[in-house]
């Protein structure tokens, strides 16, 4: 069955935005106007597609980045569009939302479509990271090549569009490479916990089971939770030496996401974990529709003996289970699996939950100004 073609595009509402998103199974929190409110330092726009019935067909959260010195931008869709990327005419859809995008002053546009490529198992990984010959993640045969992926890349090219390297370039970008538990099953069930559970490696099954022994508590937190978080949060950066983000970002995100939440519990959820009063790791969690994220995590270098990190991830999978998601998303890995990269530690730790390592069309850009567009990308190589 052929896909809506798009008749008509335009400036909507933050309040048309969210509800067309809430007619969808799910779509990225970072397409939702909540996100427009995070990130206040850029210009947001929503924009529409629409039918030739008046009917909304597709929606998209637009943040501009002004070039210093010149009112020109670099039209930013993170995660997005969102509309059916399964057609085979994707000129109709891009074409006029460059056009419209021109005319507010963009030199160019960078986009992430959300479309899966390949897929690949944790036993697939974790042999990988065993192999020395084996340096990176597509060294691998996928256990998965999808269509739709190979369709739109395909489309892309032909459109001119070009896609950006996973490694450096624009600051704000978003991961290529993700890892993530399935929550249903091939025919679309309900995986159970215990299911879930079984999926993980020995050692996660048997640091949850040890966080339980020794008397650590996972509760939901609070707004008020926030500092608390932050506090622990700034304490694994300076172990892990990263640049934290001040704590009026987790409060703006809380206020943001939390406003555009169809259901309470949806959005953004805090998570603590406690051992005898102390809090050992917090986690922040987001959900939209039938998608939950690990977003953002710390944890305290004393007492990691009792598995707080474990045991916060255990509540966080739970919850999406009872939320009925159909993945629990961790977040971005680097392609590496070299066992000598300081990188793979991570992998290592997610690739213990049983999920796979899931690739993504990536960022793609369109330079509608050459000349600025090749500045820009200059500008940017000299920050770097």
């Amino acid at each position: 069955m052929p896909s809506v073609r798009p008749i008509s595009l335009r400036t909507i509402s933050a309040a048309e935005h969210r509800d067309h998103l809430a007619t969808l199974p799910s779509a990225s929190f970072l397409q939702t106007p909540g996100w427009a409110k995070v990130k206040s330092e850029w210009r947001s726009e929503s924009i529409g597609w629409f039918d030739d019935a008046g009917q909304q067909q597709g929606v998209a959260l637009v943040l501009y980045r002004k070039l210093p010195k010149l009112k020109r931008y670099l039209a930013y869709l993170p995660e997005g569009p969102v509309f059916d990327w399964t057609t085979d005419q994707l000129g109709d859809w891009l074409t006029p939302m460059v056009a419209h995008l021109k005319k507010e002053g963009a030199f160019a546009v960078r986009i992430g479509p959300p479309v899966v490529t390949r897929r690949w198992s944790s036993a697939q990984v974790k042999e990988g990271i065993a192999d020395p010959e084996v340096k990176l993640l597509s060294q691998i045969p996928p256990a998965e090549r999808t269509a739709a992926g190979a369709r739109v890349v395909a489309q892309l090219h032909e459109l001119g569009w070009r896609h950006q390297g996973v490694e450096g370039g624009f600051a704000a970008g978003q991961p290529q490479f993700v890892f993530q538990v399935p929550l249903r099953t091939a025919d679309g069930a309900q995986r159970t916990e215990d299911d879930v559970l079984k999926g993980m490696n020995q050692l996660w099954r048997r640091n949850i089971k040890k966080a339980a022994k020794e008397g650590v508590e996972v509760v939901r937190g609070t707004r008020d939770d926030l500092a608390a978080f932050h506090e622990l949060y700034v304490h694994t950066a300076e172990r892990d030496h990263f640049t934290p983000r001040p704590l009026r970002y987790f409060e703006t995100m809380y206020d943001a996401l939390t406003a555009d939440a169809a259901t309470p519990d949806e959005r953004f959820t805090l998570w603590l974990a406690r051992h005898d009063g102390d809090l050992v790791a917090s986690t922040i969690a987001i959900r939209v529709g039938e998608h939950a994220w690990y977003s953002y995590g710390a944890s305290s270098t004393e007492k990691r003996e009792v598995r707080g990190s474990n045991a916060v991830q255990w509540a966080m999978i739970r919850d999406a289970i009872a939320a009925e998601a159909a993945v629990y998303d961790l977040r971005g890995i680097t392609e590496t699996l070299d066992s000598d990269d300081s990188h793979v530690g991570l992998i290592q730790f997610k690739v213990g939950t049983g999920g796979e390592a899931v690739e993504y069309a990536g960022e793609w850009d369109l330079p509608i100004n050459r000349a600025l567009y090749k500045a820009f990308q200059l500008y940017l190589a000299r920050r770097g």
